[in-house]
């Protein structure tokens, strides 16, 4: 049975975004190997066993974060590039917003790209299709690039996910709220991402 909040939510609802929020931080600070359902549930105001009311098991909740954060990632990549038409300024598109939401969203990014290996096999398989997506849609704007002549790539696949390290890697380090802005860091690998690309005279 659950009870509503004034929010017009309800109290089971809360629970559960309470433990994915506390585990999301767990996730991200330790590790998912370092972290406990305890740390989860003490970080989430409750006791060990009400995870278990909500999720199954610890990797329940990296699946449903990794999930939710590649679905997001997916739709980033994929409304820059339908905002523009020549394939240059997709690819400009693309590593820009897919670096600033990295910078955003730092904590779920680094669970998403670094903690792939901790899912199970039908977890990881389901993952890898919106990883698939994601170098897809920059292979798609790179292929149509060379094809024009606005592009000088030599290796679709490999400079695809090249340009996605640029975003991805920076999670390794980045923290919100420190020097270097989200709009600032994601200006620079556009900028990079550019002259890495474009054909010289083009």
């Amino acid at each position: 049975m659950t009870t509503n909040n004034t929010d017009g939510t309800t109290a089971s609802t809360d629970a559960r975004v309470r433990l994915l929020d506390a585990a999301r931080q767990a996730f991200a600070e330790k590790g998912y190997s370092g972290t406990t359902t305890r740390d989860i549930a003490s970080r989430a105001g409750m006791s060990p066993a009400a995870v278990y009311v909500h999720h199954r098991t610890k990797e329940d909740l990296l699946f449903e974060i990794s999930l939710s954060g590649h679905k997001a990632a997916l739709e980033v990549i994929n409304s820059a590039a339908a905002a523009h038409e020549v394939p240059l300024d997709q690819i400009a598109a693309m590593v820009r917003e897919f670096s600033r939401w990295h910078a955003i969203y730092s904590r779920t990014g680094r669970i998403v790209q670094y903690e792939f290996g901790s899912l199970t096999p039908e977890h990881r398989a389901e993952i890898a299709g919106y990883r698939r997506g994601i170098e897809e849609r920059v292979r798609e704007s790179l292929a149509a690039g060379v094809a024009d002549g606005t592009l000088d790539v030599a290796d679709i696949p490999g400079t695809a996910l090249a340009l996605l390290s640029l975003s991805i890697d920076l999670v390794r380090w980045y923290e919100p709220g420190g020097k270097i802005a989200p709009d600032e860091i994601a200006n620079l690998h556009a900028a990079l991402a550019t002259k890495m690309i474009a054909m010289q005279g083009a």
